[in-house]
């Protein structure tokens, strides 16, 4: 995900010339860039195919009643102390896929009785308490810790993995209201639009109208989600847990998850394209299904912003079969063909990042190459 700290600084140091007020994430993921922008004044609207990353930046951005937060968490609290089996009402977790291959039991009755104890004791306030219940539901499973694949742990590790369902739900919690009074009290506009709509096809104008964007901020994937950072992968466990939309399926609506394999017109990475055909086809095939994807999201992503307006895409160099593909100059080129100027890339070390430092692309023992250590922050001017 983009940090606040680079969002921060960013709409510090690239704002446009003039007006500076709408600024469009076109995948805003768990909502940093809305939330920096509401804390500096702007308006903002942000997009995402992913129902968990959507839930996340809603909660993030709503200004909730802590002292009501407070009065239904000590109720939520009492309800635990009286947890038994028998206490919880339901059981089907059909929802969940392989559910005892990643879930004791025992868990799973857990997760529930929380569930039932947020519904009973929550109503405007239902999906903050969720919020703090999801990330419970992806630690308590048997998924190793650091991963952003689904890796179930060794059956040494399980045998002894016993997590106290209730205290890591109640320790969130009171992070997450420390977070809310803290963005109370810095928020200076709370305008924020979340929606649901594929920046690859035209953006409807009753969401972002056309040249009304000052800013675009975003951090966009770096190849399609199934090969390269799996955010169908990393989100399933939230998404199947609340019956989401797509939960099983979301890797194969993100960019680059359908088979749009048309001939690309680009020169910047036209012979990384022709070294990765020669040595995988398919490789080749699934990499540009997501490059034209891309593209179409850029254009119209172009079509919102103003003249004069500034584009920051916050992005990272793949490797696919030992070949790095420039996403920075890439993205460059097309906002290029959009109209637009390059003003700069700013290049910084990712820290703590989940992706190993190394990779085996072929999984041939000991045949390593390095995957993403940097990031690229390529910001562009819209000259017409």
């Amino acid at each position: 995900m983009m940090i606040p700290q680079v969002a921060r600084r960013i709409l510090r140091e690239f704002r446009p010339e003039g007006r500076c007020e709408m600024l469009l994430d076109p995948y805003m993921g768990s909502g940093t860039s809305l939330v920096e922008a509401s804390l500096c004044g702007m308006s903002s609207v942000g997009t995402d195919l992913n129902p968990l990353a959507r839930f996340i930046s809603k909660v993030k951005t709503t200004r909730y009643d802590a002292m009501a937060i407070e009065r239904e968490f000590r109720n939520i609290q009492n309800g635990l102390l009286f947890y038994s089996d028998e206490a919880v009402r339901e059981r089907d977790f059909g929802r969940i896929s392989n559910r005892e291959f990643w879930y004791s039991y025992d868990v799973l009755l857990r997760l529930s009785y929380l569930s039932q104890l947020i519904s009973d004791n929550s109503t405007d306030n239902i999906d903050f308490f969720n919020l703090a219940l999801s990330e419970v539901v992806r630690e308590a499973s048997y998924t190793r810790n650091g991963e952003f694949k689904r890796f179930r742990m060794d059956k040494k590790r399980i045998a002894t993995y016993n997590p106290d369902v209730f205290k890591m739900f109640e320790e969130k919690v009171r992070r997450n209201i420390i977070g809310l009074v803290e963005y109370k009290k810095a928020v200076i506009n709370d305008d924020v639009r979340i929606y649901g709509f594929d920046s690859t096809l035209p953006i409807p104008d009753d969401a972002v109208a056309k040249e009304s964007v000052d800013i675009v901020l975003t951090s966009p994937p770096y190849g399609d989600s199934r090969t390269t950072v799996a955010y169908g992968q990393f989100s399933r466990w939230s998404n199947e847990w609340f019956s989401f939309e797509h939960a099983r399926n979301l890797d194969t609506l993100l960019m680059g998850g359908g088979k749009n394999v048309s001939e690309l017109d680009t020169k910047t990475i036209s012979s990384e394209l022709q070294q990765i055909k020669d040595i995988d086809c398919r490789r080749y095939c699934e990499v540009v299904s997501f490059l034209n994807d891309y593209k179409a999201s850029i254009i119209n992503v172009a079509d919102t912003v103003r003249t004069g307006g500034m584009v920051c895409y916050v992005v990272g160099n793949r490797n696919v079969k030992g070949v790095q593909i420039p996403l920075d100059y890439f993205t460059a080129e097309m906002f290029e063909q959009c109209g637009f100027e390059h003003v700069t890339t700013v290049v910084r070390s990712i820290p703590n990042k989940r992706m190993p430092s190394k990779t085996s692309p072929t999984n041939i023992a000991g045949k390593k190459v390095d995957t993403m250590n940097n990031e690229y922050i390529v910001v562009m001017r819209k000259l017409n």
